[in-house]
């Protein structure tokens, strides 16, 4: 089941344990390499500017509740068992789930020292995790050579899920120009996953999470490069949700 939030189709997901369990299943059996989104205000807003970007995140798999905003608005809907899917937290709570389904994970993006981090912290809480590869690739766009060779590195790795991590709304552009040429598995856009999990950037207290103000603790700590970023979107999402909620202006793909 998914919801509409101002175009973008959302799985309606009420836990990480079912998120998983859907994961597992689709991984448990032939089908074809997909890929999954972590949706949050910035991809939905970025979905009402640039439609091309709406149908990629509307042709995953899986389009998760990331942001607490889209669970809340689609409460207002009356879709009452979604819950909040956070894409660094549903990163640490695979590699921990996986450790008994023996999934074998790659990591592709963040810097070498974020990278250094993760082979450390990784074993650390997750002895078991299996990481079979990990790259971290130039901070521009890359070339048709470049996407090749990566690729069959994550095919010779064997990886269950490729955990992207380029932020949006670059890494679901990325996967969907390249997910098919995987022979099995599944992408997973992860954004920031990495720097959590690494230490770079530290979680939000509970009552900020519960409050929908994980953004502004994430601001906080790095101002000069989302400031512009949540002054724009989160101004523009709650304009248009009122128009939509108004039935002034309906959001609906084209």
């Amino acid at each position: 089941m998914k919801v509409s939030i101002l175009g973008s189709y959302i799985n309606v997901l009420p836990s990480y344990e079912e998120t998983f369990r859907q994961l597992k299943d689709y991984l448990r059996t032939e089908n074809p390499p997909a890929y999954v989104t972590v949706n949050n205000v910035h991809t939905v807003v970025e979905g009402v500017l640039r439609p091309d970007y709406r149908e990629i995140t509307n042709r995953a798999l899986l389009a998760l509740p990331d942001g607490k905003p889209l669970s809340v608005v689609a409460k207002w809907k009356g879709v009452k068992e979604i819950g909040r899917v956070f894409g660094p937290t549903f990163f640490e709570k695979t590699l921990e789930w996986g450790q008994e389904e023996g999934l074998k994970h790659f990591l592709f993006g963040g810097s070498e020292e974020t990278l250094a981090r993760l082979r450390e912290e990784i074993p650390r809480r997750f002895p078991r995790a299996q990481v079979a590869g990990a790259v971290s690739p130039p901070f521009r766009p890359l070339t048709e050579e470049e996407n090749a060779a990566f690729v069959r590195q994550m095919n010779a790795s064997g990886a269950d899920i490729v955990w992207v991590a380029f932020g949006a709304p670059r890494q679901e552009r990325w996967m969907f120009a390249n997910y098919r040429r995987l022979r099995r598995g599944v992408m997973i856009g992860i954004g920031a996953g990495f720097d959590y999990l690494a230490g770079n950037t530290r979680h939000a207290p509970q009552w900020m999470k519960n409050a929908s103000l994980e953004w502004l603790y994430r601001l906080i700590q790095e101002p000069g490069r989302l400031w512009k970023r949540y002054l724009v979107t989160n101004t523009l999402f709650i304009i248009y949700i009122a128009l939509e909620m108004l039935g002034i202006k309906r959001f609906e793909e084209k």
